[in-house]
């Protein structure tokens, strides 16, 4: 697995997720929207805080995150 798809498949989880638990307390809506900011963002600039941790543990870089 690559980088790109690791954020892409951990953004979906946490969206979803955090939807659910926004069924327990709407306040878990607030970090489904700091999740979609930041791939909004990263689509932008390229800067991920995801990816660099993904690279440090040795994940093989794709094509968005290298």
């Amino acid at each position: 697995m690559t980088i790109d798809r690791a954020v892409f498949a951990f953004a979906g989880s946490m969206i979803l997720l955090t939807l659910l638990l926004s069924l327990l307390s709407p306040l878990w809506l607030w970090l489904t929207a700091f999740v979609g900011l930041n791939l909004l963002q990263s689509a932008f600039t390229g800067f991920c805080p995801l990816a660099i941790v993904l690279k440090k543990f040795g994940v093989k870089p794709g094509q968005a995150f290298s």
